[in-house]
C-alpha cells in the first residue's frame, strides 16, 4: 500500500488569515491502532483549546487521504484528549467532547426470539425476581433530578445520579465510573433502559424515560411478581401456532412451534376504551373492507367533529344509510342531537383512507373487536400507541395475514399482494383458525438478561385481582348472543319441523367446509351480518 498523506488541521487558511508564520507541527507519538498524526495549528487555535464539538469553526480543515478516513474517525478524538488534558468545562454543564465508546455487547438489548407466553419467559422472569429482591436489599435506587433534558454532552451533578441509576439496574457496569460527563457509556445505557421499557432507543432522557427511571425497585418488583403469576396462568396447551397480542407493550408477535416469526408494532385501546383480554381464534381475513362506524364511536366522535366541520363525512367518505338502507346526506340529520345513532354510517373501501387500511382480521369474540390495518401509520413511530376504540391496528399487517394464511391453499403473499392492489371485496377463511391471545403483562424477564417494564396502561397491577382473568362480556353483548341464539333455535325447530333435511356425515362436513375456505366470497354481494364487529 503507497504512503499515506498525513493530516493537516487549518492549513490552508493562514495565509488568509493573516497569521504570521505557522507554529511548528506537533508531531503525536503513534500508538497501536491510530493515525502518525501531523498536527498544524493556525493563527490563535490550538488543540490546548479545542473548540466545542457542537460549535466547530468553520476554519478548521481537514485533508484525509482515502486510506486513513476510516481510521482517523477512531482515533482523531482520543488523540485531541491526549493533547488537550481535560475533556470537560464542569462550570457550563457541558461537555468539551463526546467520548465514542460501543456498548458492551452484554448490554445490547436484541429483538428476542422466545414467545412472551413460553416456560423459558417464565423461568427469565423468575431469575428477575430473584435479581430485584437483591436489588430492594442493596438499597434500590434514588431518584434522578428533573429538569434537564439529559443527552450526550450534558454535565453536572444529575448526570452522576443517572450513572449511579443506571448502574443499580445493571444498564451499565460500574467500571465506568461516576463522571458528571454524559458520555457515550452513558447514552449507550440509556439507550438500552428505553429498549427495556418499550420507548424509542434516542439515547436522550426525554420526560418519559425519566419517568421510568424514578419507579422505585420496590414497586419494579411487586410489578414482575404480579406478572409470573399471569404468566403462569396462561403458558400450557398453547398449541404449535399462535398470536400473541401484548396490549401494554402494544405489541403483537407471532408464534411457531416455539418460535417468534415475526414482530408488529400496534396500536391498542385507549384508556377508557380498552382491549380486552381474551383468548380466541382468528377466523377470517377481509380484504379492502368497509368500515361501519360503531354507536360509540358516532356519539363520542363523530357527532362532535360534525358539530365543528360540516364537511368531515364527505372528506373522509362516509355515508349515512337510514333502516332501509336508503343514503342519506348529512345536511339530513340533526347533528346538535342524538339523531345520528338512528342511522348507519358507512366509509368507502380504500387503504389511503379508509380507517381499517387494506386489510381486516376477524377474530371470532363476544366484544366487538378484531384487528386491522390503517393509514395513519405515523403510530407506529410513537412511544405512546394507545390510541383505538378497542381494536388493534398492526403495523407491517401484511406480513401479518401472510403467515395467517400460510396453510391456506391458495394465498401467498403474492396472491395477498395482488387482492389488495385489485381493490377487490373478499374475504377468506383462515383454514384452519389461528388461536388468539390478547394478553396483559407489564413486566416479564427474557432468556437474553434483560428485564422488560411497561406503563400499567389500565391499572391492572394495582387491584385485588392481578391474574390474566378474561375482559367481562358487556351486558348488551349477553343480551344480543341470547337473543340471536333464541331465534336461531327457534328458527331450527321450524325449519326441521317444515322441510326435514338428511345430516351430514362427519366425513362430509369437514370437505364442506374446506370447500368454502378456498372459495373466497365476494363481499360486494353479501349483506352486512347482523354481528359484524365494528369497533377499530
Amino acid at each position: 500500500m503507497g504512503a499515506e498523506t498525513p493530516m493537516v488541521i487549518g492549513g490552508s487558511h493562514q495565509a488568509s488569515r493573516g497569521a504570521g508564520p505557522p507554529r511548528p507541527a506537533t508531531k503525536l507519538p503513534e500508538k497501536s491502532g491510530f493515525l502518525n498524526l501531523n498536527v498544524t495549528p493556525f493563527g490563535d487555535k490550538s488543540f490546548a483549546d479545542p473548540p466545542r464539538v457542537s460549535r466547530i469553526s468553520p476554519d478548521w480543515s481537514f485533508a484525509l487521504s482515502r486510506t486513513t478516513t476510516i481510521r482517523f474517525a477512531a482515533g482523531a478524538l482520543l488523540a485531541l484528549s491526549l493533547s488537550s488534558g481535560a475533556l470537560a468545562d464542569p462550570s457550563d454543564g457541558q461537555a468539551e467532547w463526546a467520548q465514542r465508546y460501543d456498548a458492551a455487547e452484554k448490554l445490547m438489548v436484541s429483538r428476542s426470539t422466545t414467545p412472551l407466553l413460553s416456560e423459558q419467559t417464565v423461568t427469565a422472569t423468575e431469575r428477575a425476581i430473584e435479581q430485584y429482591r437483591q436489588i430492594v436489599t442493596d438499597g434500590g435506587w434514588q431518584p434522578v433530578p428533573g429538569g434537564l433534558q439529559l443527552s450526550v454532552g450534558s454535565n453536572g451533578p444529575a448526570v452522576s445520579a443517572l450513572r449511579r441509576r443506571l448502574i443499580a439496574s445493571g444498564d451499565v457496569g460500574p467500571e465506568t465510573g461516576a463522571s458528571p460527563v454524559f458520555d457515550s457509556y452513558v447514552e449507550a445505557a440509556v439507550r438500552r433502559f428505553q429498549a427495556r421499557h418499550g420507548f424509542n432507543e434516542t439515547g436522550v432522557v426525554t420526560p418519559q424515560t425519566l419517568s421510568a427511571l424514578n419507579v422505585p425497585a420496590e414497586e419494579r418488583l411487586r410489578q414482575l411478581e404480579i406478572n409470573l403469576n399471569r404468566l403462569k396462568s396462561v403458558t400450557h396447551d398453547l398449541g404449535n401456532r399462535m398470536v400473541v397480542a401484548n396490549i401494554p407493550a402494544a405489541h403483537v408477535e407471532t408464534v411457531e412451534n416455539g418460535q417468534v416469526i415475526t414482530h408488529h408494532i400496534a396500536g391498542v385501546g385507549k384508556i377508557d376504551r380498552q382491549s380486552p383480554i381474551m383468548q380466541t381464534k382468528a377466523i377470517e381475513i377481509n380484504f379492502n373492507p368497509f368500515w361501519t362506524v360503531p354507536a360509540s364511536v358516532i356519539r363520542k366522535d363523530l357527532i362532535p367533529k360534525m358539530q365543528n366541520d360540516a364537511n368531515y363525512l364527505r372528506d373522509n367518505h362516509i355515508r349515512v344509510y337510514d333502516k332501509d338502507n336508503q343514503e342519506l346526506q348529512p345536511e339530513q340529520i340533526n347533528w346538535n342531537s342524538l339523531d345520528a345513532l338512528n342511522y348507519r354510517f358507512r366509509q368507502d373501501t380504500g387503504g389511503d383512507f379508509n380507517s381499517l387500511g387494506v386489510v381486516r382480521i376477524n377474530i371470532n369474540n363476544a366484544y366487538g373487536v378484531y384487528m386491522h390495518d390503517t393509514p395513519a401509520k405515523g403510530v407506529f413511530g410513537d412511544d405512546f400507541r394507545f390510541v383505538s376504540s378497542g381494536c388493534i391496528r398492526l403495523q407491517n399487517v401484511r406480513d401479518y395475514v401472510a403467515w395467517l394464511l400460510k396453510e391456506t391453499p391458495g394465498w401467498d403473499r403474492d396472491h395477498i399482494d395482488e387482492v389488495i392492489r385489485t381493490g377487490e371485496r373478499l374475504d377468506v377463511k383462515i383454514s384452519p383458525p389461528v388461536p388468539v391471545h390478547w394478553v396483559y403483562v407489564t413486566a416479564w424477564g427474557s432468556p437474553d438478561g434483560a428485564t422488560q417494564f411497561r406503563e400499567d396502561i389500565y391499572h391492572k397491577d394495582t387491584g385485588d385481582v392481578v391474574g390474566m382473568e378474561t375482559t367481562p362480556v358487556p351486558a348488551q353483548s349477553h343480551a344480543k348472543h341470547d337473543a340471536k341464539s333464541k331465534t336461531g333455535a327457534q328458527a331450527g325447530k321450524a325449519k326441521a319441523a317444515a322441510q326435514p333435511t338428511k345430516a351430514k356425515t362427519a366425513a362430509q362436513k369437514p370437505q364442506a367446509e374446506h370447500a368454502a375456505a378456498q372459495k373466497p366470497r365476494n363481499a360486494a354481494h353479501v349483506s352486512r351480518r347482523e354481528d359484524e364487529p365494528t369497533w377499530r
